[in-house]
């Protein structure tokens, strides 16, 4: 079996390709592997949400849920020295990738830990997500139903038009946690969640 970007601790051999985020007046030179989501490129749902996501806060702690090498959470790092933002993920490859592009970019601002390092009194000024969809929806639910109550403010969600956006949206309203569509490009939905 193949690895899979969720995977605890990936089989593949290590294969870094490096290359150059440039979003927003933010430019990056970060580092990327195999067994590690969106290898040698920003995914195009992730670009979808950073140009089309409002502003980050200026203050606080902000979750980037299921951070892969962490190019979110150094996007906003780098915009935002004031905010604190923890890159969460399972994968311990993908961790190690944010905290060597942190440190390569000087960002001291990042916290890249496992879910259960995260203190467990800690609240989030905003969550940012590109989730694991293909993880399932079961998983995928458990991981929103975890984070999402935790927020304070806004939580801002990238997903595919063709993986389940909309019925995501209509599924997390249900659950109490009203999602509005914020914008539609390249086939993703930008999701407002509340």
């Amino acid at each position: 079996m193949t690895d899979q970007y969720f995977s605890e601790q990936p089989t593949s051999p290590s294969d870094p390709l490096g290359f150059r985020l440039e979003i927003g007046g933010v430019a990056l030179d970060l580092t990327t592997d195999s067994g590690v989501f969106s290898r040698g490129r920003l995914d195009k749902g992730t670009r979808v949400l950073l140009e089309n996501a409002p502003d980050p806060v200026e203050r606080g702690d902000v979750l980037d849920l299921g951070c892969g090498y962490g190019p979110i959470a150094l996007w906003i790092a780098a915009q935002r020295p004031a905010v604190t933002v923890w890159a969460v993920d399972v994968n311990d490859r993908a961790l190690d990738l944010v905290r060597a592009n942190a440190a390569a970019a000087g960002l001291t601002n990042v916290r890249a830990c496992r879910p259960d390092e995260v203190p467990g009194d800690l609240r989030f000024a905003e969550l940012w997500s590109n989730p694991p969809i293909r993880s399932g929806k079961a998983a995928l639910h458990e991981l929103l139903l975890r984070w999402l109550p935790r927020v304070d403010g806004s939580s801002y969600l990238v997903v595919s038009k063709n993986l389940g956006s909309d019925s995501l949206a209509r599924w997390l309203g249900e659950q109490g946690h009203p999602a509005t569509r914020l914008s539609s490009h390249a086939g993703f939905r930008v999701l407002g969640v509340t």
